[in-house]
């Protein structure tokens, strides 16, 4: 298989979330999602284990309290659903969402030093959480940290509920 191929095969070429499943939020976590979703196609990693190559098409969604990845190929034909309990992720989101706010509202009237201190613990919550997506994936599908740290941003916008 050549570099091309390889890259090709280990790679999410669509990415779609379940609109009934998104939460919606304030612009700027509408923004941060339509970020995630750009980046995340741009550059990815992502590999089902012991599954097909890619390239992938993945719908991201809730059902049933669950997290679900349906993961498909090229031509958008299923090749396997990815379903991960929510309540690992329960805390991290909130945690994520409370620190997110904080953020945003230290940036219309503190100061830099107050802003760079919520930004790092908003960054440690977000890598904190795709760590943890990563440990739920293993043995299922491969992500590097900037493909996980994507998808965490894309399952906060999910509607999870505390």
């Amino acid at each position: 298989m050549s570099p091309k191929s390889a890259e090709k095969a280990r790679r999410i070429v669509d990415i779609v979330l379940d609109e009934e499943s998104v939460a919606r939020r304030s612009a700027e976590v509408e923004h941060e999602r339509a970020v995630a979703l750009f980046d995340l196609v741009e550059e990815n990693d992502f590999c089902l284990v012991g599954g097909e190559a890619g390239p992938y098409r993945l719908r991201l969604g809730i059902f049933e309290q669950r997290l679900v990845f349906d993961v498909r190929n090229g031509e958008d034909e299923k090749l396997r659903d990815i379903v991960l309990s929510l309540t690992p992720f329960r805390k991290v989101v909130k945690d994520y969402f409370l620190i997110c706010e904080s953020y945003y509202s230290a940036i219309k009237k503190l100061g830099p030093s107050q802003i760079e201190a919520l930004d790092m613990g908003r960054r440690g919550l977000h890598n904190e959480g795709s760590e943890l997506l990563r440990e739920r994936l293993a043995g299922k599908i491969e992500v590097d940290h900037d493909t996980a740290r994507r998808l965490f941003t894309l399952i906060c916008a999910l509607h999870i509920t505390a």
